[in-house]
């Protein structure tokens, strides 16, 4: 029924009035009715108790104008059944301010609250300190319009925000803001923490969810951001001459981890390796350096090479030119991994070789695990580069038997 076709009587004791719907008797089972004060009064919410304000907070999500009619069950669901009492008092004060219509049907047992309409969720919330339910998403819209950043990787990072919800995607859109500044401004290698403070104040003020978020995006160790000061793993038997003298690698019964401030500072190695050997898994990385060859250098391929690793790594291939035995787990990703890291010897005209990455290697695993979607759309791009001839087996083996495996069962 139409508003200004409602029939109100007057306010009973309580200032309520009330309206009767339809045409049938206020005092059959079928009636049907309307309650409220008709000069609200505006409440002060700095006075009600605080488990009123977090509930009012808790039903005018739902509100989203004033013709949104809730559910009066669903609204004493919210306030759970220790918070029945809360509900009924905090109902009570709004429908004696005008700040609700009650909407009520008659039973056997008298009226009964159905719904209620709050009518002015807006002002309320201004009063509780609330936003608008839209708020965050009008902002976002205003906000995404002015994201402008020359770096394609910054810029595909933006296009991806309108799939985060509009307040994270707010918060993020901040992110790229600072990350785009430290590029700017702060080009030296740097922890997480430095960043956090740089971007936002605070050291740890971005969770887990956004760092991921940006990894997954942005090559955040080629910035220099990193969890920790990154480190290149190597065993090696040469000697390493810096303008500050020498140190012998093959004096120590380990593998040592190098910054890549301290791989920068070589300036040269003797004598070269026969040959390098890069291990992606960490387990078998560290099997091999207990038995490793004198005239063997080897490095540990942290997945993916970040940007500061690749960087390093051409740095002693310069020093050290070398061919390389590549072993990484015999999978699509392990695939693609050999490939990048191979891609270094090749800019440099050294040859590389793929090691226990073949057919036979993945047959020989007493345990595999079966391919993913992802794994058999990376193989179909794969497939389209020119490989070396084990790798090309590996594939085709890992399509005809639809399984991949690790390499910690090949050392």
């Amino acid at each position: 029924m139409p508003a200004d076709e409602i029939a109100w009587s007057g306010p009973d004791e309580h200032g309520i009035s009330t309206a009767v719907l339809g045409k049938a008797d206020a005092s059959s089972l079928r009636g049907h009715r309307l309650r409220r004060a008709l000069a609200p009064r505006a409440p002060d919410p700095e006075v009600w108790p605080g488990a009123w304000r977090r509930l009012a907070a808790q039903w005018l999500k739902g509100a989203t104008s004033a013709d949104t009619r809730l559910q009066w069950e669903a609204l004493l669901r919210k306030a759970g059944a220790e918070g029945a009492n809360t509900a009924l008092a905090l109902y009570e004060n709004l429908l004696a301010h005008g700040q609700i219509e009650a909407e009520e049907t008659r039973d056997r047992g008298g009226w009964k609250l159905k719904r209620l309409r709050f009518t002015d969720p807006a002002a309320l919330r201004r009063g509780l300190g609330l936003p608008e339910p839209d708020a965050d998403l009008r902002a976002w819209l205003q906000r995404r319009d002015t994201l402008d950043y020359a770096d394609a990787d910054l810029a595909a990072a933006a296009h991806d925000l309108d799939t985060c919800a509009p307040r994270t995607a707010l918060g993020r859109a901040d992110l790229l803001d600072a990350l785009a500044r430290w590029r700017r401004d702060r080009p030296t290698a740097a922890t997480r923490r430095d960043f956090s403070l740089f971007a936002r104040g605070d050291t740890k003020a971005i969770g887990d969810a956004d760092w991921t978020w940006l990894e997954e995006r942005l090559d955040l160790a080629a910035d220099g951001i990193v969890a920790h000061a990154p480190l290149l793993l190597v065993r090696a038997s040469f000697a390493c001459s810096t303008l500050a003298g020498r140190v012998e690698l093959g004096a120590l019964p380990g593998f040592i981890g190098l910054p890549p401030t301290a791989v920068a500072a070589i300036t040269g190695i003797e004598p070269a390796p026969r040959r390098w050997r890069l291990v992606e898994n960490r387990t078998v990385f560290d099997r091999l350096a207990a038995k490793l060859s004198a005239d063997e250098a080897l490095l540990w391929l942290p997945g993916y090479p970040p940007g500061w690793w690749s960087k390093a790594v051409r740095h002693l291939l310069r020093l050290a030119p070398a061919p390389a035995g590549i072993a990484c787990d015999p999978d699509p990703d392990g695939i693609a991994i050999a490939m990048l890291a191979g891609s270094l010897w090749q800019e440099c005209g050294l040859s590389w070789a793929p090691d226990q990455m073949d057919a036979d290697a993945l047959e020989r695993l007493p345990a595999k695990r079966e391919l993913s979607v992802r794994d058999l759309a990376l193989l179909d791009r794969l497939e389209r580069d020119t490989l070396p001839p084990a790798l090309v087996a590996l594939a085709a083996a890992m399509r005809s038997s639809g399984r991949k495996g690790e390499q910690e069962g090949l050392f």
